[in-house]
């Protein structure tokens, strides 16, 4: 994995743990510039590709939480990703629906041997 998918998925994990601690992820965009500087923007609505033309920078990523989910854009050259989190209702509903079979047919039911008590 290279370096700004490292750097996304870490930015990810930390604001997934501010999510689980309770707290609320603020729109925030981190701008990675070309000699690793860092600098962090509040509530931007700039495109992607034209905060890193405008600042020069390597990287850029925008996090943000809206209806329990956090999610992360990121971007650098050609490079693009997005990563987001599932609401624990949909993830355990999704579980739970691949987690019971569906019923045999009868066909198949007369093709099993009788059980024996």
């Amino acid at each position: 994995m290279g370096r700004f998918l490292e750097d996304a998925q870490n930015i990810f994990e930390a604001a997934e743990r501010v999510s689980a601690s309770g707290q609320v992820v603020s729109d925030f965009t981190i701008l990675v510039g070309v000699q690793g500087g860092i600098q962090m923007l509040a509530s931007s609505d700039w495109p992607l590709d034209r905060l890193l033309a405008h600042h020069g920078a390597r990287a850029v990523y925008r996090v943000g939480e809206r209806a329990g989910k956090v999610s992360l854009e990121g971007r650098a050259g050609a490079q693009a990703c997005r990563l987001e989190t599932e609401p624990p209702r949909q993830v355990a509903r999704r579980l739970l629906n691949s987690a019971i079979p569906a019923p045999l047919p009868a066909e198949i039911w007369r093709l099993l041997p009788a059980g024996s008590d």
